[in-house]
């Protein structure tokens, strides 16, 4: 049964490495040999021409600082937010603590496009049309975030926290010097997972920005397509994608050791 369980793992990781593996190798390819007929994982001929044409046809430099400003700030924000939310949801004691906490679970059930218009209205007022407020800011608060870290917190030991009390240390300093330090495999996966949420947002940028300037990968990538009138390159296409990818694998595998090993294990036990 064992053996059985990792047969099925193998083939689900499989099924889902292989199409970015073939879009990789497409890259690499000719539109000639895209188009031959047969699925091909070898390019031949191998060419970097498509990353060549991908660099210098589009301002893509510009596209790449935006989306990567855009998701370390708001991956940031919401870390410490969340973390400082999480806490005092854990630790403290006031009032309505617990539906407030219920309005917060509340939120996680609302689809996202429902807060749209009235998140676009909202930085309509400000005058934050079309500039990185309004890419950044709304990304900052999230449910899921406060959640995670209240449970990581509630998992743990309060014995030290307690001693560094007694020994005159304040709320925050036991927060900033014991809680966050043993909250580094949440904070972690609470990181990768709002930079992979905001690096491929593609909805919000799109009703916020109207200069090319301010534009994110995923828009750039959209209209790099081009409009129905025009032919698609498509080895050009996927090499872009291969582009837009890269920071978000970087990312994964960075703190997989966390996202994998530490999250999955439980947190820490008395």
């Amino acid at each position: 049964m064992k053996k059985f369980g990792y047969v099925i793992l193998i083939l689900g990781a499989i099924s889902m490495l292989l199409p970015f593996i073939y879009m990789l190798c497409l890259s690499f390819m000719t539109d000639k040999q895209i188009f031959a007929g047969n699925i091909s994982f070898l390019p031949t001929p191998f060419t970097v021409d498509n990353y060549k044409y991908v660099l210098t046809s589009s301002d893509i430099f510009r596209y790449f600082f935006n989306s990567m400003f855009v998701a370390i700030a708001t991956t940031i924000g919401q870390v410490i937010i969340s973390a400082m939310a999480g806490y005092a949801f854990a630790r403290f004691k006031f009032k309505y603590k617990e539906f407030l906490f219920v309005l917060i679970l509340v939120s996680m059930m609302i689809p996202p496009q429902v807060n749209i218009v009235p998140l676009f209205f909202i930085m309509k007022q400000f005058h934050w049309i079309d500039t990185y407020q309004a890419l950044i800011v709304p990304g900052l608060f999230g449910g899921f975030g406060v959640f995670l870290m209240r449970q990581w917190f509630k998992s743990m030991p309060e014995d030290m926290e307690s001693s560094a009390k007694i020994d005159g240390c304040g709320s925050f300093e036991v927060f900033y010097k014991i809680a966050l330090p043993l909250a580094v495999p949440a904070l972690a996966t609470l990181a990768i997972f709002t930079f992979i949420t905001t690096w491929n947002s593609f909805m919000w940028p799109l009703i916020v920005t109207n200069s090319d300037a301010m534009r994110t990968l995923p828009l750039a990538l959209a209209n790099f397509k081009g409009s129905f009138r025009e032919v698609t390159d498509w080895g050009a296409l996927t090499a872009y994608s291969v582009i837009c990818s890269i920071p978000v694998i970087a990312v994964f595998l960075a703190g997989r050791k966390y996202f994998i090993n530490d999250i999955l294990s439980g947190g820490i036990k008395e």
